[in-house]
């Protein structure tokens, strides 16, 4: 893997595509693992599917957009808002996490 260059990251898809797959792969074989997975299945097909993953050179922060009103879009199946919402957000910290480590970077100390 060539090393992480943020400008280039602008440009994701064109030169970073292997590793965002990997990154969101690696996520969700986590969280698959861990929780529910007819919950995560239904994530990662209505909700992550629309994601956008971003990194703040100024912070060295990768973050996750999500689509909007992302709950609202579930619709595969039935699960508790409150259930629904942690899962998403663990699910969204875990994709961030193995952006860092996919690309072999230091989250930052705050994070």
């Amino acid at each position: 893997m060539a090393e992480f260059d943020p400008e280039q990251f602008e440009d994701k898809y064109a030169n970073y595509f292997p590793e965002l797959q990997r990154a969101y792969k690696n996520a969700f074989e986590t969280m698959n693992d861990r929780f529910d997975s007819e919950v995560i299945h239904a994530i990662d097909q209505q909700i992550l599917n629309e994601s956008e993953p971003f990194y703040d050179e100024e912070t060295g922060t990768f973050t996750v957009e999500l689509p909007e009103n992302p709950t609202d879009r579930l619709t595969a199946i039935v699960v508790d808002d409150e259930k629904l919402t942690e899962t998403l957000d663990r699910y969204v910290a875990e994709i961030e996490s193995e952006l860092y480590r996919v690309f072999d970077l230091e989250p930052p100390e705050d994070r």
